[in-house]
């Protein structure tokens, strides 16, 4: 039986992440965090004191990126040199700057590597920016969940308040504006709606009423 999987694209804090891992967790299938993957480049170019935006100084380390992908706790995890980042794949320092990794050609056609080839893990809930669009664009069913600018800065606000981090509302939208304007004007793959995705604007949802509306479509298209 071919992999079945889950697309759920947006922009940075529109509840991607808790949505897919709740999908992800009702159905038994393995939750995919892609943007993980960018900030993992980016982790290591910061550790190796590479500009990140120096396209060619990034693009120099992906040769041999030294990754291993494995599933564990119901998601797909990774490693890289032996160390599993965790946390300071979450930092606002790494925020600042994922960006413009994210948003090389080729950091993106790396990336596209390693989440195609976790089709072999299983079932797959995936989220992203262009997972419906270009990463896999025969997925199962795709979504594309999106907020008010003003609901997601809340919510990143109070993420980054959970991790003990004092950085201001205004500092965060700035920051979302600037990664959105980012994410959907780059050149390969830019953050946009695929023509077949089903749009669910989440302001105002409660989480487990957006889980459950996703889900729904999700069993009336897989049958179960």
């Amino acid at each position: 039986m071919a992999t079945r999987i889950i697309a759920i694209d947006g922009p940075a804090a529109s509840g991607k992440s808790t949505i897919a891992k709740g999908v992800a967790k009702a159905l038994g299938w393995l939750y995919v965090d892609s943007g993980a993957l960018y900030r993992g480049v980016t982790w290591q170019a910061l550790r190796a004191g590479v500009d990140t935006k120096n396209a060619a100084a990034v693009g120099a380390l992906l040769p041999g990126f030294p990754i291993r992908i494995a599933p564990a706790g119901g998601a797909v995890g990774f490693s890289i040199d032996g160390v599993e980042p965790g946390m300071e794949l979450r930092t606002e320092k790494l925020n600042s700057q994922v960006s413009y990794v994210a948003a090389m050609p080729d950091v993106r056609s790396q990336v596209n590597e390693w989440l195609r080839s976790m089709t072999k893990l299983g079932d797959l809930v995936v989220e992203g920016r262009d997972i419906g669009t270009a990463v896999f664009p025969n997925a199962t069913i795709k979504f594309y969940l999106d907020a008010s600018p003003e609901e997601r800065a809340r919510r990143r606000c109070a993420e980054m308040a959970g991790q003990g981090a004092g950085v201001s509302k205004k500092d965060i939208s700035e920051s979302l504006k600037n990664r959105d304007t980012i994410d959907r004007s780059r050149q390969k793959d830019p953050l946009k709606t695929a023509l077949d995705a089903v749009v669910v604007d989440s302001t105002g949802m409660e989480i487990q009423d957006v889980v459950t509306m996703v889900l729904t479509r999700v069993r009336q298209t897989i049958g179960k």
